[in-house]
């Protein structure tokens, strides 16, 4: 009997300890994760993107003419001032080489008109002659007119006589320089390139003057060459007055005004810059992103509102990083926006009520990368599950590592 009852009380003893290995083994533990407690701290919401910065007004100074440009010695970043900065001069252009056939033709042009030249020389020699006995003969009839020698009537055909040749002289005359004009002309169509290259740097040049003050941002013909009316040669502008365009996509550019303010990261110098926004312009552009997605984007122009001299290495086509700030409050009810999850078309948080956790719908106002704004669902100073995981669920006992850590 007494061993029968030892082994009774063994076995009972063994029930008992399976029973309460058992019941420790699935007893519910509670879940480590990151609580919160509601409470109000600064909100902003803002827009980043990247900007670039522009000189607000560039000038783009072309050719005037078509010619020879001489090569353009200025550098970008030099300074110019209005009316007075020689930017680039331009020489008559060179004429151009002829074929065989066109300069056989402008030979004979050549020939043909030291020919008429010639002809005219004679006929003015003719003319000279003419007049000479014209005059010699008026002189005549004069001397016998005194003495009733002749008639007044053959006197006044000695007068007429004597201007008429006068006349044909200067026909004459007017004819050879005429011939002398057409001799230059013809021979001026065998003028070759190198014989006006000998002469290059001593004629006169259209010279093109700075239009503004400011500085050369780009130049963009610089060695020397034949340039065409119209071609560009350097852009102008004043780097004071400079503004940053920020390309947004055309959803986010409608929630920005003017008068907005801006604050100007990563721009080469200490702290942040502030700024305004000037003007959303009201058309938009296509553009493919860096993944090949086309998006249709809008230029927000930024005018910075510090002082030149803190900014003043910054230059035409800089980069950097900007916030627009949308909205700002200094006491607004926030939670991260890891907290929040979706149920169907309404935001949840895992509240924590004494240590266990309850699901809670929230009313959710303004939201930006990192928090959200609690209209309703969650007061003050009640905690809630920071980063909910799927052993999350309601009616589920938590602590924080802290506490996890004390025990």
């Amino acid at each position: 009997m007494t061993n029968r009852y030892s082994r009774t009380l063994l076995w009972l003893a063994i029930g008992v300890l399976i029973v309460i290995a058992l019941t420790y083994l699935f007893k519910p533990r509670p879940v480590i994760t990151d609580i919160g407690q509601l409470s109000k701290n600064s909100f902003r919401l803002s827009i980043s993107e990247e900007g670039k910065t522009r000189v607000h007004d560039i000038y783009v100074l072309s050719a005037p003419v078509t010619g020879y440009l001489r090569r353009i010695e200025a550098d970008v970043g030099d300074t110019v001032t209005m009316s007075d900065t020689v930017v680039a001069e331009i020489e008559p252009i060179d004429p151009t080489l002829l074929d065989p056939r066109s300069e056989a033709q402008a030979k004979a042009d050549v020939e043909a008109a030291s020919s008429s030249m010639k002809l005219a020389q004679a006929e003015v020699k003719q003319a000279e002659a003419e007049l000479e006995f014209a005059s010699s003969e008026l002189n005549r009839m004069r001397e016998l007119r005194v003495n009733d020698s002749v008639s007044e009537r053959e006197l006044d055909n000695a007068r007429r006589a004597f201007k008429t040749t006068r006349a044909a002289l200067a026909t004459a005359q007017a004819a050879l320089q005429m011939r002398n004009f057409e001799h230059e002309r013809v021979k001026a169509q065998l003028l070759f390139p190198t014989s006006t290259q000998q002469q290059r740097g001593t004629c006169s040049c259209v010279s093109i003057m700075a239009p503004v003050n400011g500085r050369i941002l780009k130049i963009l013909t610089k060695s020397e060459g034949v340039v065409s009316a119209g071609s560009p040669l350097v852009e102008i502008g004043d780097p004071r007055d400079l503004e940053i365009v920020i390309e947004l996509l055309s959803s986010d550019a409608v929630k920005v005004e003017p008068g907005q303010k801006v604050e100007i990261r990563n721009w080469g110098g200490e702290g942040m810059l502030t700024a305004r926004v000037n003007r959303i312009e009201p058309v938009g552009f296509m553009k493919v992103s860096a993944l090949g997605i086309e998006e249709q984007r809008v230029n927000v122009i930024v005018d910075i509102q510090e002082p030149f001299e803190r900014w003043s290495r910054l230059g035409h086509a800089y980069q950097l990083d900007v916030d627009i700030v949308l909205w700002q409050g200094d006491a607004v009810l926030t939670v991260p926006v890891t907290a929040l999850f979706r149920e169907q078309e309404n935001w949840a948080i895992y509240a924590v009520t004494e240590g266990m956790v309850e699901r809670r719908i929230i009313e959710v106002g303004r939201l930006n990368d990192f928090d959200a704004e609690i209209l309703s669902g969650l007061s003050e100073g009640e905690q809630y599950v920071k980063y909910p995981t799927n052993q999350i669920v309601a009616g589920v006992e938590v602590i924080p590592p802290e506490n996890m850590l004390a025990n």
